[in-house]
């Protein structure tokens, strides 16, 4: 008589709501209290006892999940929760989600065991349940200590070793590369950056500045890092600054942007344009040391956004000048001369325009 081992399973139904309840840090009995205005029980034959029966249940499966639940690819392989693939999507993304006014506060600090400390505090501030800030403080340094060593491109990693969608590793990534670079974020005038504005500055740095761009030569090294050789060559714009480079560049300018500009813009321009020049090539010479690559936010804005603010430049105003910055210099014999300047040239200002317009305010 042959003998056949039979096994049954059924997927494992979750809840998004009671889940979503579960990451915010309520216990089961807040969480039932809030689902109790929103279920109407008596139609179930139920009572707020059945209910919190039920969320009790849910905590348990949700409690047993957390460990996988940090490497994510495990969720894959174990048998003892049977999901289909659009719950363990589900899982993965929502674990994953974060409150973005709390990872502005957490931007440019250690993520060590005394800024876990401060969480209280934070909660307080952010009106955010402190065990849900546990969890998405954990959640990024868990990020940073996985692939701070890794060669390749960040996103990628990202990816491959937490299953989260394009998106959400984007914003992990700017995360990650603001924090391993220690950027300045925390300035009181800064406060006025959301998440979402440092995050996109953040991956174009990535993008164009980073190990990941198509122009370096060195894909192998760790992507949290700027391209060390493209910072080098930054010092070569120096040369705009000698007076015979900086009138070419000046009347270029003019000539550019009179059909574009009012008039009373030009001619503070015309007035201004070798002392901001000199600003946009400072800030690119100084990427190559790390006291002042920290500096980039707050030295755009105080540099650059501040004294065109003072002036009533409007945003269109600014993306004028830079547009045409940028395009102008390579008219510059300087650059007909030198390809590999001009790629230097581009890979800066391609990222360093938008960045300057994503931080000037609306």
């Amino acid at each position: 008589m042959n003998e056949i081992d039979v096994f049954v399973s059924n997927n494992c139904v979750i809840s998004p709501e009671i889940y979503e309840l579960w990451l915010k840090g309520y216990t089961a009995p807040e969480a039932a209290r809030i689902q109790q205005n929103k279920v109407a029980l008596k139609v179930y034959g139920a009572n707020f006892e059945d209910l919190l029966r039920d969320i009790v249940d849910y905590y348990r499966i949700f409690t047993g999940l957390e460990e996988m639940l940090k490497t994510p690819p495990r969720l894959s392989h174990q048998l003892v929760y049977q999901f289909d693939p659009d719950t363990l999507h589900m899982l993965i993304q929502k674990y994953y989600s974060f409150d973005a006014p709390l990872i502005r506060e957490i931007f440019g600090r250690k993520l060590n065991s005394r800024s876990r400390k401060d969480l209280d505090d934070l909660s307080e501030e952010t009106d955010i349940p402190v065990r849900s800030c546990r969890r998405q403080f954990d959640n990024a340094k868990r990020f940073f200590k996985t692939v701070e060593e890794l060669s390749g491109r960040l996103v990628d990693n990202i990816q491959t070793h937490f299953c989260l969608s394009e998106e959400l590793a984007k914003a992990y990534a700017a995360i990650v590369f603001i924090t391993n670079n220690r950027f300045e974020t925390g300035k009181k005038k800064l406060s006025y950056l959301s998440f979402e504005d440092f995050a996109v500055c953040a991956n174009y740095m990535i993008s164009n500045w980073s190990y990941s761009s198509e122009e370096c030569q060195n894909h192998e090294d760790m992507d949290v890092d700027m391209d060390r050789d493209f910072l080098l060559d930054l010092r070569e714009f120096k040369v705009l600054m000698e007076r015979e480079y900086a009138e070419e560049h000046r009347s270029l300018m003019i000539r550019t942007l009179q059909p574009v500009m009012r008039e009373k813009v030009l001619t503070e321009m015309d007035a201004n344009f070798r002392s901001v020049s000199k600003t946009i090539i400072n800030i690119a010479s100084g990427l190559n040391h790390s006291k002042e690559s920290r500096d980039i936010f707050i030295d755009v804005l105080e540099k650059l956004i501040e004294p065109w603010q003072q002036l009533s430049w409007t945003k269109q105003d600014a993306m004028y000048f830079l547009n045409a910055f940028k395009e102008t210099a390579l008219q510059l014999d300087i650059f007909r001369s030198s390809p590999k300047l001009v790629k230097v040239w581009e890979r800066y200002m391609m990222t360093f325009n938008p960045f300057v317009l994503q931080m000037y305010p609306k």
